[in-house]
């Protein structure tokens, strides 16, 4: 097996909140590793070496899992992370095999400019896909290059690699494309905004 994205996983043997503490605490992340009918694993991993993963491959990140010396496949399938101190608080690891297919949500990135006077809008930020869990792209890329206004693209409209399906709505609305306001309308909702803020409040006797 390929030790691509190779971490050790040391077998957790307390759970709750304290031990998780402890265990975010001596540097590790912890997790739980499930999937194919198996018995859910708690799991500790390597902060920095968990989080060096998923900063160059994304958060579908395939890992190579070493535990009790056994090597182990699997998908990240959530990570937490601590809304202040953005540190990973825990992670939930999906077990795949060679050539399985799974179902993930892939982040959407808009390239390319759209025809002048227009503004873009992306009204989802990922798309549901279906692919072989060791060819996953990372991202999709949506080209709006000279796209009029009044275009919209639908998540079944979007081009996707050789061996990827879509998985979610195809109806969708990923990207929508309108002409910009003029300054004209921009002072008018500027003035229009002035005048409601420059109202009394009704008095009360």
């Amino acid at each position: 097996m390929s030790d691509v994205n190779q971490i050790e996983a040391a077998v957790r043997t307390e759970f709750g909140k304290g031990a998780a503490r402890r265990t975010r605490r001596d540097g590790n992340v912890p997790a739980v590793l499930y999937g194919h009918q198996a018995e859910p694993q708690h799991l500790s991993l390597n902060a920095k070496a968990f989080a060096a993963i998923l900063r160059e491959h994304g958060t579908n990140a395939i890992l190579n899992l070493v535990v009790d010396g056994k090597q182990q496949l699997a998908m990240t399938k959530s990570v937490v992370v601590h809304p202040i101190r953005r540190y990973i608080e825990h992670a939930d690891l999906l077990i795949v095999k060679r050539g399985e297919r799974v179902v993930t949500d892939v982040p959407v990135v808009v390239a390319g400019d759209a025809a002048a006077g227009t503004l873009v809008t992306q009204e989802a930020n990922t798309i549901s896909i279906e692919a072989d869990a060791l060819k996953l792209p990372e991202t999709i890329e949506v080209s709006v290059e000279g796209i009029e206004a009044g275009t919209q693209i639908l998540a079944g409209g979007i081009e996707l690699p050789a061996g990827v399906t879509l998985a979610g709505d195809a109806e969708a609305l990923v990207i929508n494309v309108i002409a910009a306001p003029s300054a004209a309308q921009l002072d008018e909702e500027g003035e229009g905004d002035a005048e409601a803020g420059d109202t009394p409040a009704e008095e009360t006797e």
